[in-house]
């Protein structure tokens, strides 16, 4: 508000409230209060020093919609109801210099003695406030928290505008011109629309406020649309560096073949073997590195392994990458659709709007994979699991499920009656944590990736996280018991292996 809009509800308000006591305090923000001075047909006194749009008129308001809308009473409202007991307005006071209007109250303590407080309304922009000052213009309590002074701030905050200090208003900025705010306000009073100045600013602020908020939930329903394109693209890029690492799936299934047809000719040192190239015209000599620990047969089993992994691999990627662009484009849709409503400001539309997950488009009770290079351990679709008590969950880089459990007793409900006898189980060795639980539904070799993380996960859960490396058991479920008596949590294994990892908890938390 500017120095004219606020002259005007001053002249408005003055002869309503002098003479009134103070009653009932509504907070309706943390730096937004409403003051009931019995005025049936006007209203309550509103005072906002919000920074971004310090107000004051008067506003109706149903009570039944105010006490609604108000939250329990800040410290500042508390002071200011117990300091204005009992008191009347005196006076109303717009400061000729700047924004700021006080309320002098007078009343009498509990000795009969006269008692003198003064509401000071600080519509100064970043510094407004409310002061509650004493009979001696003492700052007593304040509706907002000032910073403290620097020695390099060189002046910026004034003086008087602490707790303890003699009151004084704000260094002063002057301006030139009016804002288009400011100037939209003062139209607003003059358009004649209305029969009261506060009438007319409250319509005006409510009508900012409202246009605010809009704005508010359009940016916030971009950067929202904006994350799930950001979260498919990095999907689409993941999977493109995925296929890449299959691109040679044919050539394993030849190396395999050219070992078999070379087994009485080939000639071997170390991991490095000769062989006669069948496939080309002219039978060249070629050069191949394999496994020093392998045979020639051992090794060609293993390319034969890769080339149908690999095949069953690009299947899998190829189907995701066509769902992952379906649903991106999918998105960029919803995205103009959104720009839409938004040029047009139809909040209706925006709130109706909604951008469904991957799982609502690809079928009810699916969900995602997530891909990263290096390999998949599954990219079928699955069923998603149900929540479990007492645990944690996680989602692998291989898309597999780990459950982390939170108690002791927790730890004995996830491993004795939640997992499976082929799921990995895996615990901080020698340290008190928490039992990690790897889901193997295929009954597959877990990747050594997801091993890593489950261990890190174990760590990070245990004893030893603060620790900068931690030594982590990791078995199948089916290698745990439990003693006969034992505390809850402890359990004895068979068998074990065991890896070193830092502790952290990296993973996307379900």
């Amino acid at each position: 508000m500017d120095d004219q809009s606020i002259n005007t509800i001053v002249a408005e308000i003055k002869p309503l409230l002098i003479g009134r006591a103070p009653g009932k305090i509504f907070q309706l923000s943390p730096s937004s209060i409403a003051i009931d001075f019995g005025l049936r047909d006007q209203g309550y006194l509103l005072l906002s020093v919000e920074p971004s749009l310090p107000r004051m008129y008067l506003i109706k308001r149903r009570l039944r919609d105010l006490e609604k809308q108000s939250a329990p009473l800040g410290q500042f409202a508390l002071f200011l109801r117990k300091e204005l007991s009992g008191t009347t307005l005196q006076t109303v006071q717009k400061d000729t210099r700047d924004r700021l209007v006080r309320f002098h109250f007078v009343g009498s303590d509990e000795l009969g003695r006269e008692q003198k407080r003064t509401l000071v309304a600080q519509l100064t922009g970043r510094s407004a406030n409310l002061f509650l000052l004493d009979d001696k213009e003492v700052v007593t309590h304040q509706a907002r928290p000032i910073r403290v002074r620097t020695a390099c701030d060189s002046g910026r905050l004034t003086s008087g505008q602490e707790i303890g200090e003699t009151y004084h208003a704000p260094a002063t900025r002057s301006t030139s011109s009016s804002s288009n705010s400011d100037l939209a306000l003062i139209e607003t009073i003059r358009s004649g629309k209305f029969s009261f100045a506060s009438e007319a600013a409250d319509a005006y602020f409510t009508s900012l406020l409202s246009e605010q908020a809009f704005d508010a939930k359009a940016a916030a329903a971009r950067s929202k649309l904006s994350k799930r394109i950001s979260r498919q693209q990095k999907l689409l890029q993941e999977l493109q560096k995925d296929l890449a690492t299959h691109a040679d799936a044919e050539q394993h299934k030849r190396i395999g073949d050219l070992l078999l047809a070379n087994l009485g000719t080939a000639r071997r040192e170390g991991n490095r073997v000769e062989l006669i190239d069948y496939f080309a015209d002219d039978a060249p000599t070629i050069e191949i590195e394999i496994d020093g620990q392998l045979t020639l047969p051992e090794e060609a089993s293993r390319r034969f392994g890769l080339y149908s992994r690999s095949k069953r691999a690009v299947s899998q990627i190829n189907s995701r990458l066509a769902a992952t662009h379906a649903e991106l484009n999918h998105l960029k849709a919803q995205e103009r659709t959104l720009e839409e409503l938004i040029e047009r400001r139809d909040e209706t539309a925006l709130d109706s709007l909604s951008v469904p997950s991957v799982s609502s488009r690809f079928g009810k009770g699916w969900v995602r994979e997530r891909s990263l290079a290096g390999g998949m351990q599954s990219s079928s679709p699955r069923r998603e699991s149900k929540r479990i008590p007492g645990t944690r969950r996680y989602l692998s880089s291989d898309g597999l499920e780990i459950l982390v459990g939170r108690a002791a007793d927790d730890n004995d409900h996830l491993t004795f009656k939640v997992a499976k006898p082929n799921d990995l189980w895996l615990h901080a060795a020698d340290y008190g944590g928490s039992h990690v639980i790897v889901r193997n539904p295929t009954r597959k070799d877990i990747s050594h990736r997801t091993i890593i993380e489950a261990a890190q996960l174990a760590a990070h859960f245990s004893q030893a996280r603060k620790d900068p490396k931690v030594d982590v058991h990791y078995t199948q479920r089916k290698f745990i018991s439990k003693p006969k008596g034992a505390a809850p949590g402890l359990v004895r294994m068979s068998r074990f292996k065991n890896i070193t990892v830092e502790p952290g908890e990296k993973l996307e938390r379900l």
